[in-house]
């Protein structure tokens, strides 16, 4: 049985009192798909499930703004966009949990884009503003439906990637872009050397690039282009006559970028349970690393490697190349390092993120640990 918006907020919000007055924490939970992601919670806590509080509060199609709650299912909201040709441009990822693959409110929370986020632009580029409600009870509104420039913090976007510890996501406000008029994926052999280097100067050029995809067990370079029919069609032979490069059909090249956003993908497999998979964000014209990857994504700015080594050895390699590492999951949850899964933040930066979280949310009563330490 469905439960109003406004009822279930007010049961959210007793909830969230009892917790208070219990000195429990709370679990936000939507359909579980992306639990892997973060650190374990460092203490026990009642679950929130916002599962009962989705649909679309309201839509224009024509100023490219939705406003949706958190437990709509991102698959639901596509469709609603892709009957007026429209999408969210950051494709983000749809990963198989327990109760779905994904929800708004986790699409926030985590921050996380799929494969076109090279050209299109992270998740928090596309929050217009939220509504949250935070850990005394109140209803903070953050934003709007519109684009403009911010003075201070921008709290709607400070939420993205924040893992649900400032507050409980309630509305979203999303910009929206048209579907473009032509896609197309070409592949071309390479050597990693060559690969990075190809994929850098392809990225200088005017060409109609929206994702890069390395795999290193083919030694092939993918690219996804997209944008009006003459452009994507003038790339596609500028690649061919250039570099020999091959397209992909449409569903062979559709079930491809799919299968690496929700990670279906055979190179997400894991080689054995000692193996976690890490992932590697650096400079995109970083060298090859000194650990195997399986994948490459955003012109080499991210890379995924299956390792068996020490935490610190990936967390050191990616600081040296002027980046960072994150444990993402392993086969086994034992074999995730002790020290938490997010690399070492610099004091200064750490200091940033407590006082935040001492702001809104003193008591840790949002999701207590899964950031990092003290969060």
């Amino acid at each position: 049985m469905s439960i109003e918006p406004v009822a279930w907020v007010e049961q959210a919000r007793q909830l969230l009192e009892q917790a208070r007055s219990q000195g429990q924490a709370v679990d936000i939970q939507g359909h579980g798909s992306k639990a892997f992601y973060g650190n374990p919670l460092s203490r026990s806590a009642v679950p929130l499930s916002t599962l009962d509080y989705q649909g679309v509060v309201s839509y224009d199609p024509t100023e490219l703004v939705v406003v949706v709650r958190a437990g709509t299912p991102i698959a639901a909201l596509q469709s609603v966009l892709a009957e007026n040709n429209q999408m969210l441009a950051f494709d983000p990822p749809q990963f198989s949990g327990p109760r779905g693959r994904g929800t708004v409110g986790g699409m926030v929370a985590t921050g996380l884009s799929g494969p076109r986020r090279l050209q299109a632009g992270a998740c928090r580029d596309f929050i217009l503003g939220l509504t949250v409600l935070s850990a005394d009870g109140q209803l903070l509104r953050y934003g709007g439906t519109v684009m403009k420039n911010v003075a201070g913090y921008d709290l709607s976007r400070l939420h993205a990637g924040a893992l649900g510890s400032l507050g409980l996501i309630l509305d979203v406000s999303l910009k929206v872009l048209p579907r473009p008029a032509a896609t197309a994926t070409i592949r071309l052999p390479a050597q990693e050397p060559q690969a990075i280097l190809m994929a850098n100067q392809s990225l200088a050029q005017p060409l109609p690039i929206v994702a890069t995809a390395y795999l290193p067990q083919s030694a092939e370079l993918l690219m996804e282009l997209a944008g009006a029919q003459a452009a994507v069609a003038s790339a596609q032979k500028r690649f061919a006559d250039q570099h020999g490069a091959q397209s992909l059909a449409g569903p062979e090249a559709e079930a491809f970028w799919t299968s690496l956003r929700d990670q279906t993908h055979a190179v997400f497999r894991p080689p054995s349970d000692a193996h976690s998979l890490w992932r590697i964000s650096v400079p995109t014209t970083s060298p090859v690393l000194s650990q195997q990857t399986c994948l490459s994504e955003w012109a080499f700015g991210q890379r995924w490697v299956w390792s068996a080594l020490p935490a610190q050895v990936l967390f050191d390699e990616a600081a040296r190349l002027g980046g960072h590492a994150t444990a993402w999951r392993a086969a086994v949850s034992s074999s995730l390092p002790q020290t938490g899964v997010f690399a070492r933040l610099a004091p200064v930066v750490q200091q940033i993120h407590l006082r935040l979280k001492e702001e809104l949310d003193s008591q840790r009563l949002f999701n207590p640990g899964r950031l990092g330490p003290q969060l």
